[in-house]
């Protein structure tokens, strides 16, 4: 006799994803009574955290950093009883600048000529004012949405000032050191969105501030720590394929498991809400805006070194350059360990170079840069290792997705709108801490929220 089909499981709610933004959306909910499933479709919980040992170090792969400003993933850190420990940056930074030549310094300022200086703190301030009045909650709503969305920040900063160097060092902190593309690729109103979201452009100017902790144990211990109070409501390896919705609630279909529920919560970039075919289709909205929306691109590099060597110089470990190969370098020395390791960063169309090359021109030409700033002892690391999230299937880019020109004037107060039984949570999604883990967590309380109204 034929044995029966498996009957579905069933639940309030399922969760697909197991990011911060999906787990901290599932603990909210069961925190809230409701049965919940979380389908993720990795080996791993942490989406773009993954905290893993190369070659004998354990190096932060994905997102690491903790800032002042991040309250909600501060708050859960206390509540997890976990700790932080600061950034090394004791000591001088370098920098490179346009010119070529190498300058060691201290403070918040770039050592550039004074008439440079002078403009960059004009155009920081012009920003400041800008994300002050704008906001990070609904940017598309502020009277000069569109024509802040419609001029790239390149053209806006050329529009502001004729000091070159002062507009590329502007650029180099919204265009490579947060939205990794180009300043000619998104709009001014963006890279607003993106200073707000840090609380001001000054924050983000401030190496100090917004790169200030990491977590002991790395960040995807977070992730961690949340899926082990879930429990066997998560299922690994478990892409999702098909939601199919209606009034009556979803039937979610992975690879392994197929639920039904009253709710789902999809909690993956948005370049991947495409993945998934919903039946029936997502409203035509929907569907364009996701073509709007786009990963930027970075190779993140780890260099581990027998000691840090760069202290005994009287270096912090710090650098930046405005036309260099690598654009900043950090000391990113784990915590309790004898080693020194620099973490640097290569984005956009810099990357695109270096990935049509072979992994050892690759990596001979991105040490070679490191080097500049540091000095030779940068050349030899007992540990080398690149982080190409680009390359990686669930996620395809880092650190976030932002819109092209006119997209989040456009589309904007769609985001997070949800269609049907159907509801979206990501850093992507984010206002304060958009592309944070902090970002993270925020749209996953707040897709909880969204979740236990509709359901109450």
């Amino acid at each position: 006799m034929e044995s029966a089909t498996p009957p579905e499981p069933i639940a309030d709610v399922v969760v697909v994803g197991a990011g911060p933004a999906g787990l901290n959306t599932a603990r909210h909910l069961t925190r809230a009574g409701f049965d919940v499933v979380v389908l993720e479709a990795r080996d791993r919980v942490g989406g773009r955290t993954w905290t893993d040992e190369v070659e004998g170090a354990t190096l932060e792969i994905g997102g690491q950093w903790v800032s002042p400003d991040q309250t909600e993933l501060l708050g859960l850190l206390a509540e997890l009883g976990m700790d932080t420990y600061s950034r090394y940056r004791d000591g001088e930074n370098v920098f490179i600048g346009a010119d070529g030549v190498r300058s060691r310094y201290r403070g918040d300022t770039f050592p550039v000529s004074d008439a440079t200086a002078k403009e960059i703190h004009r155009l920081t301030e012009l920003m400041d004012d800008l994300a002050a009045s704008v906001g990070a909650h609904a940017p598309w709503a502020h009277p000069r949405a569109r024509e802040l969305d419609t001029v790239s920040f390149e053209h806006w900063l050329h529009q502001q000032s004729d000091d070159e160097e002062a507009r590329t060092a502007v650029a180099l902190f919204i265009a490579g050191a947060m939205l990794t593309k180009p300043a000619h690729a998104f709009s001014t109103l963006q890279a607003v969105l993106m200073a707000a979201s840090a609380g001001s452009f000054t924050n983000l100017t401030d190496e100090s501030f917004i790169l200030d902790e990491r977590v002991v144990g790395g960040m995807q211990s977070v992730s961690e720590r949340l899926a082990a109070d879930l429990g066997d409501r998560v299922h690994l390896s478990t892409p999702v394929r098909t939601i199919r919705h209606s009034d009556a609630g979803v039937v979610v279909e992975s690879d392994r498991v197929t639920v039904r529920a009253r709710r789902v919560v999809v909690a993956v970039p948005p370049p991947l809400f495409s993945r998934i075919s919903y039946d029936p289709p997502l409203p035509r909205r929907q569907h364009q805006m996701h073509q709007h929306l786009s990963m930027g691109l970075v190779i993140k590099v780890h260099a581990v070194y027998p000691t840090p060597f760069w202290r005994a110089d009287g270096l912090s470990g710090t650098a930046f350059g405005t036309s260099t190969l690598v654009q900043e370098v950090y000391d990113n020395t784990l915590h309790g360990d004898d080693r020194g390791t620099l973490v640097a960063f290569v984005s956009d169309e810099k990357a695109d170079e270096l990935h049509a090359l072979t992994e050892g021109e690759r990596r001979a030409r991105i040490l070679a840069s490191i080097a500049e700033f540091l000095g030779d002892r940068a050349l030899e690391p007992d540990v080398y290792f690149e982080s190409d999230w680009g390359s990686e299937e669930w996620t395809r880019g880092a650190y976030a997705a932002s819109f092209d020109l006119g997209g989040l004037s456009r589309y904007g107060a769609d985001q997070r709108r949800p269609v049907g039984p159907i509801h979206w949570a990501c850093s992507d999604l984010a206002a304060e801490g958009y592309q944070h883990v902090d970002g993270a967590l925020r749209s996953g309380r707040d897709a909880a929220a969204d979740v236990t109204a509709a359901l109450s």
